[in-house]
């Protein structure tokens, strides 16, 4: 499947735009722990964009999420390989992580979404204004974004083997390749 493709289904399954800029923002990320791991980014990116594809119609584990949205790329004929690494993003699930690819994409889901939320409360509303120390402030305040599962962040970065700081690092870097998509690069807009 070609990242084409991938966002052509994408945009079939999702219109809310917060959410695609969310797919947007970890493919970003996969694509960038690909590289470090001399993987082929192109299917970490896919991975990435994937991943949470029947969210926005089965936002929670008795919705069926990930597992309507798995079911539906396996139809589309999505790699297998590719499949079990968005099911394993989410504990409940029952698949474990195995693969680097696995442990990237939970790894990078929470954070991704941590060190946007970061950003938007910037004046300037820019990535480039984020460095790991704003994200570890801001994770220590428990009231801010409070859906964000702390724990899942760290134990994110633990599974993948590397430091907390490196792995913000990482997605901090990754998040300003894609920061005009997003609308984070001080300039509004954020077209997908």
């Amino acid at each position: 499947m070609t990242r084409d493709q991938a966002w052509a289904i994408l945009t079939e399954q999702t219109s809310s735009p917060n959410l695609l800029k969310h797919m947007i923002a970890v493919e970003a990320v996969m694509r960038a722990y690909a590289r470090r791991f001399g993987e082929d980014e192109e299917t970490w990116g896919i991975v990435g964009l994937l991943h949470d594809l029947d969210y926005e119609q089965h936002p929670s584990r008795e919705a069926g999420h990930p597992f309507v949205g798995a079911a539906l790329l396996r139809d589309r004929g999505l790699d297998e390989r590719l499949c079990r690494a968005i099911l394993s993003h989410a504990d409940y699930s029952g698949v474990p992580r195995e693969t680097p690819m696995e442990k990237a994409l939970f790894a990078a889901d929470e954070l991704a979404g941590f060190v946007i939320a970061v950003a938007l409360v910037r004046p300037s509303r820019s990535l480039s204004d984020v460095d790991v120390g704003a994200v570890k402030k801001k994770m220590k305040d428990k009231a801010f974004a409070r859906g964000v599962r702390r724990e899942d962040i760290v134990r994110g970065a633990e599974e993948l083997g590397v430091p907390l700081d490196a792995h913000i690092e990482t997605v901090i870097h990754a998040l300003r390749e894609v920061a005009p998509q997003l609308g984070l690069d001080g300039r509004g807009g954020g077209e997908a």
